[in-house]
Formats: structure tokens, C-alpha cells, sequence
């Protein structure tokens, strides 16, 4: 499906609480290297900065990032502002907290609440910011989410934070969060052949809730952070050959059809495939297709 002059509004908008976001948006993580979270080579910065300034041209204005996005040389946030700075009124930055990482890369213990005003702080400074559109709590220890999204409630109630959300949780933590403040987004993994037991039920009880679902992984399935590397299947082929798109477009395009509140958030360091990506907004799949894709793999 070539790209040409198709823009991010060709897959719709979606609000998060008072701000309306296109709902092909960029994820910014693979914007430092291609392998962030291990401290990979990274991506030419003038490139990285060309992908962010292009996402903007092509109507994208939701970019999710975090502080712990960074490699060896590169830090996304720092790219966010160095490329987008003075920020335009529409866009939307949305960022996590909870998991972080030392200077030489290693992950630090999981924080205790009063430890997330530091972390909140150091996106606002990062990104050159004096507040903070949407701050998901990233979950990345079990147990109940109670005092760490009550610590960010504070946060937002002291203008930090303007709306909150939340990140790889269970139906439980989000009806547990949402008993102490308002949740925008849940932000989980999910896809084609990403599904985790209880995800398809999340994705509806937050179209029930008008709470924006956020998969991640969407294209990269079982590779996560190393991209798409299993042989693609025989059937998402079909559906690409069908349509002249590749393979990513027709998993953004079968994300974009689980419900009018899923996103997409898909993350890259090439300015093509920024291009391709948003043009898998404008995709449409039909309901042959898309049986075809919620079938059951074939044995043998």
C-alpha cells in the first residue's frame, strides 16, 4: 500500500480526557538504536530528529516516549524536544514512569511512590516541558497499584500532570486505579499474535469506559523490542498481497479495527517506514479479511 500523501487522520481520532489524538500515532522508543532497552547501536541522530519533524507533517500527534528510552548516545526525549520544541498546541507527548535505568543502562529497583516525583521531574526537564499531558504508570512489579498511582494523582492535582494512565496491568489494577482518578489510557501489549490471556477483555471493558487501549508490540508480535523477526504468516501475506501493503500495514490496520478506542503506536527509526505506517491508517479490511486473521493458525 504505497504511502504517498496519506496523513494520520485517515484512521480517525480518539480523545485522551480533554485532548484529541489521531489515533496512528509514533512510538519513540526505537528512535535511539534498535535495540534501546540493551543499549544498541544507535540510530543516526539527524535521522532520528528527520523521523520526529516527518511524523508532524503526516498528522501524527500523539508520540509516546519515556526517560528509559535511551541508548549509549541517544535519548528520546531528548530528540523529542531537540526536533519538536516549541511544541505544537495539538500534539500530544505521552510518557511512563515506574521502570528506570542508570546512566550505564542497568534497570534499578522497582520505586517506591514517593519516588515517582523524581521520575515525573525528569521527563518535565527532558523534554522541556512544565507539565506533562499523559503519565502511564508502567508496571513492571506485581501487586496492587494503589499508593504508586495515588503518588501520580497527587502529582496531577499539583499541576504536574495533566491526565493519567496506565501501562502492562490486568483488568484488577485498572479498576483499583481508577477507584483513586480518572485512566485515559491503558497501555498493554497486544496484536495479530500478541494476545495475553485477559487482554481481549480488557480492550473491551476500556471501549465500555471510553478509556483509550494502547497496544504495544503491535507489529513486532513475539520479537517485542527486537522487531519483527519470525517469518511473517501465510495469511497475513494473503491479506497484504490483496491490498499491495506490506505486512506491518496489515497488523496496524487489523489493530485499528479491534475497537474506535485502540490505537496505534507503532515505533521506527526510518523516515519510509514512518510514512508507511501512517498510511496503513487508511486501510480497510474486510470482514472476510479479517475472520481470515482471527482464525486459528492451520496445522501442519
Amino acid at each position: 500500500m504505497p504511502a504517498g500523501t496519506i496523513t494520520a487522520e485517515a484512521a480517525g481520532s480518539w480523545k485522551l480526557g480533554d485532548l484529541t489524538v489521531n489515533r496512528l500515532g509514533l512510538g519513540a522508543m526505537r528512535l535511539t538504536g534498535s535495540a534501546a532497552f540493551d543499549l544498541g547501536t544507535p540510530s543516526g541522530r539527524d535521522r532520528s530528529l528527520t523521523v520526529l519533524r516527518r511524523a508532524l507533517e503526516l498528522g501524527v500527534n500523539h508520540i509516546d516516549t519515556a526517560a528509559f528510552y535511551f541508548s549509549s548516545l541517544r535519548s528520546a526525549n531528548e530528540l523529542i524536544n531537540r526536533a519538536l520544541a516549541p511544541y505544537p498546541d495539538d500534539l500530544v507527548i505521552v510518557t511512563k514512569v515506574g521502570p528506570s535505568r542508570d546512566a550505564s543502562g542497568q534497570w534499578l529497583p522497582w520505586p517506591a511512590p514517593e519516588q515517582l516525583r523524581g521520575q515525573v521531574e525528569e521527563n518535565l526537564r527532558q523534554l522541556g516541558r512544565d507539565h506533562l499531558d499523559v503519565v502511564n504508570l508502567r508496571m513492571n512489579a506485581p501487586g496492587p497499584v494503589a499508593e504508586h498511582f495515588g503518588a501520580l494523582a497527587d502529582l496531577r492535582d499539583a499541576g504536574l500532570i495533566r491526565h493519567l494512565g496506565l501501562s502492562n496491568v490486568t483488568a484488577e489494577h485498572l479498576a483499583e486505579a481508577r477507584a483513586i482518578a480518572p485512566v485515559v489510557c491503558v497501555q498493554n501489549r497486544y496484536g495479530l499474535d500478541a494476545r495475553r490471556e485477559g487482554s481481549d477483555a480488557l480492550l473491551r471493558a476500556c471501549g465500555e469506559q471510553g478509556i483509550a487501549f494502547v497496544p504495544f508490540f503491535a507489529i513486532a508480535g513475539e520479537g517485542r523490542e527486537s522487531g519483527a523477526t519470525a517469518p511473517e504468516d501465510a495469511r497475513v501475506r494473503a491479506v497484504a498481497d490483496a491490498h499491495d501493503a506490506s505486512p506491518a500495514q496489515v497488523r496496524l490496520a487489523w489493530t485499528l479495527r479491534q475497537g474506535p478506542h485502540v490505537l496505534a503506536i507503532p515505533g521506527t527509526g526510518n523516515p519510509d517506514h514512518l510514512a508507511a505506517n501512517v498510511a496503513a491508517g487508511a486501510l480497510r479490511l474486510t470482514a472476510e479479511e479479517l475472520a481470515l486473521l482471527g482464525a486459528p493458525a492451520a496445522e501442519g
